[in-house]
């Protein structure tokens, strides 16, 4: 491996927050038993708002960011990885207390880690990345966890929140592959035409969920995937017909949940929290195992924006904001 290479490090000096692109060597990386040399990472909320301010996730500076990552092992001193696995990492905490991707080589905890599909690229891992990761997630559980509870009944008629996000427009495609009927929850008009190429089949607007919800409305979706929380969800869970699973994985809209117990004791919803950080290694097995089979990767690099290391700085504002869409793919060959 090269002596020196780059990193983003972020650092926190009493009231200032720093942000730049370093020249590091081995001794910076503190943590784990595994190096890596890190081919692609991603940009997700969560790594935003870390690069804007640590988010109250990172406890240590100064710190290197980036909370996916994909790439080869150079060293190992952990029996389960050998020099020269391609390797996949999601969660763990990765990227929050212990350093991320956002660097040309990583050192990790192996137990953190998941030997790559030898159908799947280290590309395609990260264009999925954690937003990927835990739409399949989701998806399973809105349709196929439902089929099991209830013995093979269908699951036709779903809904998708935040649909224009990386878990929102993934999990969208997924369940259009699996055969649901799936309506689309978007605030951005640029994205329907998108959204109806990956497989939605109906369009709806966010500002339509924003309302306030009644304790019980007519249902309309046999399962959900909730990537924004707040009203939108409120409303999804009104909507959920008898034992309709509803996947929650996000608060973009707003952490606070203001429904009655109606869709749950009349119904029998449920609502299923989706933890993507800390999944067993056998669940992480089976899931990167499917996504070869459930994702049209040609249609998803359509969303894709490749970027480098150095563009990170000025592109996680717009995210924050609202301004962009789709999955940004960090290269850092």
């Amino acid at each position: 491996m090269s002596d020196k290479f780059k990193a983003l490090v972020i650092n926190q000096e009493g009231e200032n927050f720093h942000r730049e692109i370093k020249t590091i060597d081995k001794s910076f990386l503190k943590h784990g038993d595994v190096l890596v040399k890190v081919d692609y990472s991603g940009l997700n909320y969560k790594d935003a708002l870390i690069l804007k301010n640590g988010a109250r996730l990172v406890k240590e500076f100064p710190h290197i960011p980036g909370i996916d990552f994909s790439g080869k092992v150079v060293e190992s001193q952990n029996n389960k990885f050998k020099e020269g696995d391609e390797i996949i990492l999601t969660g763990w905490r990765v990227g929050e207390i212990f350093f991320g991707g956002y660097s040309q080589y990583a050192k990790v905890n192996g137990d953190f880690l998941v030997k790559k599909p030898q159908n799947l690229t280290l590309k395609q891992s990260m264009m999925l990345g954690t937003a990927g990761f835990t739409a399949l997630q989701c998806a399973f559980t809105a349709k196929a966890t439902r089929e099991q509870l209830l013995l093979g009944e269908k699951v036709e008629n779903v809904i998708v929140t935040g649909a224009s996000g990386g878990v929102g427009s993934i999990a969208v495609m997924i369940l259009n592959k699996m055969g649901c009927n799936v309506t689309a929850v978007t605030g951005k008009d640029s994205n329907v035409e998108y959204l109806k190429s990956i497989g939605a089949k109906n369009i709806i607007k966010t500002s339509d969920l924003m309302k306030d919800s009644r304790p019980l409305d007519k249902g309309l979706w046999d399962g959900a995937v909730d990537t924004v929380g707040g009203k939108v969800l409120e409303n999804v869970l009104a909507q959920t017909k008898e034992a309709g699973i509803v996947a929650a994985c996000g608060n973009a809209a707003d952490i606070k949940l203001n429904t009655t117990v109606m869709p749950f004791i009349i119904r029998g919803v449920k609502l299923w929290g989706i933890n993507s950080v800390n999944a067993s290694i056998k669940r992480r097995e089976f899931i990167w195992g499917e996504a070869i089979n459930l994702i049209d990767f040609e249609k998803l690099s359509e969303s894709i924006k490749e970027i480098k290391l150095e563009n990170l700085i000025e592109i996680f504002p717009k995210m924050l904001k609202g301004e962009t869409s789709g999955r940004y793919l960090v290269n850092l060959n």
